[in-house]
């Protein structure tokens, strides 16, 4: 059989032409000859079977970024990425369900009868390259914070993001406005940061100065999260864990466009590079999202110090141990000192628990 026409390919692969012409473009399905003059693109019939599998990729909602990353794999690696992304599908969509019952209970007036309490600890670490420490990190009874500071008024500028939020210890919050004040509470921490930092500055200025911000807020039966910039959550529900925040870095946004891998972006030179962030000139755009906790989750928010020097499996295992929240952030602040430390770590670990359990 001769080469196939981008019709009939289409036809035989369920793809459309301009889908077709979208993966070219990317790299991810390159045709076996392009016409010089008209540009007309012809595909071997043993390109069915790739095309085929990038289709059911795309119907199960993987980027293409992640699906051209699949393809470089051996068929087992592939099948393992599959099975990772699924679960993080299916812990999603969990995390909606569980939205979805909290609205009926808020809107239908019913409270969820959850009596459970979170156990905390948070550990900020110089490491051993940096000469000071700009990282923040908070644990109370109902704030759990994490913030990175970066430029000459780093540390002032982490330090004061976090104190715009102790508030919210204190004031009572409706189950139905927790995202409402956390906005609110985002518009706080940004005046903060802008008090501390050159009023001349503007981002990638020599002077220029900033934070980055993840925050979760407990109220006895919900933890509503808060995050921009690069510091992360985790969720270890089940043994599983999640990362439930997504990066506002430049390299991420090249991994979303499908112009990097996850492998590439790991030695990028623009990796810790920005996109959003609290400071002067930066877009202080917040991710914001609501979890239903359930008993025995464990959250961890880092720091970049922790989450860009430790592999995830490592991350896992030490979380995945029976060990309390303040063993727990030791451990983890000795695992990026243990790999060279070139960076501030800031750990908080939460256990969500029954109220009056046994303390671990």
């Amino acid at each position: 059989m001769g080469l196939l026409t981008i019709g009939a390919f289409a036809r035989a692969s369920r793809l459309s032409p301009k889908a077709l012409r979208l993966y070219d473009r990317l790299g991810l399905l390159t045709p076996a000859s392009v016409d010089p003059v008209t540009g007309y693109r012809r595909y071997a019939p043993e390109q069915l079977e790739q095309a085929r599998l990038v289709a059911w990729l795309r119907r199960l909602g993987m980027p293409l970024a992640r699906i051209r990353y699949v393809r470089s794999l051996d068929a087992a690696a592939a099948a393992g990425e599959i099975r990772a992304f699924w679960a993080q599908v299916e812990a999603d969509t969990a995390a909606r369900r569980d939205l979805a019952a909290f609205l009926v209970d808020h809107l239908s007036g019913r409270d969820p009868d959850m009596p459970l309490e979170i156990r905390y600890a948070a550990l900020s670490d110089t490491g051993l390259v940096r000469a000071g420490n700009q990282d923040t990190a908070y644990a109370g009874s109902r704030l759990l914070a994490v913030a990175d500071g970066y430029g000459d008024r780093g540390a002032p500028a982490s330090a004061a993001a976090v104190d715009a939020l102790k508030r919210l210890e204190t004031d009572g919050v409706p189950a139905g406005d927790l995202l409402n004040v956390l906005q609110d509470a985002i518009g706080r921490a940004t005046g903060a940061v802008h008090g501390v930092t050159p009023a001349g500055a503007s981002a990638g200025d020599a002077g220029d100065a900033g934070t980055t911000l993840t925050a979760m807020l407990w109220t006895g039966a919900q933890l509503a999260l808060v995050h921009i910039g690069d510091s992360r959550a985790y969720l270890l529900r089940d043994g599983e864990l999640f990362q439930i925040t997504h990066d506002h870095t430049v390299v991420q946004s090249m991994i979303d466009d499908g112009r990097l891998t996850p492998a590439e972006a790991a030695s990028h030179p623009q990796r810790s590079l920005l996109v959003r962030a609290l400071g002067r000139g930066a877009d202080a755009t917040a991710d914001l999202r609501l979890h239903d906790a359930r008993r025995g989750d464990r959250y961890l928010l880092c720091s970049d110090g922790l989450s860009a020097v430790v592999p995830g499996g490592e991350i896992h295992r030490v979380l995945a141990r029976s060990g309390g929240p303040g063993e727990t952030v030791r451990a983890l602040v000795g695992l990026a000192n243990d790999s060279g430390g070139p960076d501030n770590v800031s750990c908080v670990v939460a256990d969500v628990a029954d109220v009056g359990g046994a303390r671990r």
